[in-house]
């Protein structure tokens, strides 16, 4: 989250960003750029674009925020993404999230509707995106969003990489590197593929 991109008049006194609203999931930059073009998102809603994570290659987003900053009332539509953004994004952006969906995180698991509630401390640089519609227990009982694929543009090495960095618990976790534990998660997908 830049935090000095968040609009001003939307902190309060004390600092504090906070918005709550209904997710609206997409699972392209396509996508979310034509439901601006098209005025299909709406103020007060929270923009949510999944499937941009490591495992594709962290593509860079900041065509989202540019438009959402010349769209009527998109100051009041957040983003939160798995994705990345470059130094001039605009707006309450959170990204980097979880760090990704195709981990099968629980920003995959997200469905239009579910409210979400995001919450930035602009003086203490600590923020939180939880969703507040249902219970942890729930969300982690949900598939992944059934328009969440991986992209196939996405190089093979690219594509190995965040293989890798799940089966070893992935850059969020440490960077633990236990050949062990990969060897055994990738022996365990490939029994669950011959099924």
């Amino acid at each position: 989250m830049k935090s000095t991109a968040i609009t001003p008049a939307l902190i309060g006194s004390d600092g504090v960003y906070q918005h709550e609203g209904p997710a609206r999931i997409y699972t392209s930059e396509a996508a979310a750029i034509a439901a601006i073009k098209q005025g299909s998102i709406r103020p007060g809603e929270v923009m949510v674009l999944i499937g941009l994570g490591p495992g594709s290659g962290m593509p860079e987003t900041y065509q989202i925020t540019s438009a959402l900053k010349y769209m009527k009332g998109g100051e009041h539509i957040p983003l939160l993404t798995d994705g990345r953004f470059s130094g001039v994004s605009t707006g309450a952006c959170v990204g980097h999230n979880q760090p990704g969906s195709m981990g099968r995180r629980p920003i995959g698991r997200l469905r239009d509707g579910d409210v979400l509630r995001l919450r930035v401390d602009t003086r203490k640089l600590e923020g939180s995106a939880d969703v507040i519609s249902l219970d942890d227990k729930a969300l982690a009982a949900r598939a992944v969003h059934p328009d969440l694929k991986a992209d196939p543009r996405v190089p093979a090495d690219t594509r190995l990489w965040a293989a890798l960095q799940h089966a070893s618990g992935g850059s969020w976790n440490g960077c633990v590197y236990d050949p062990e534990r990969i060897i055994r998660l990738l022996k365990a997908g490939e029994a669950a593929e011959s099924k």
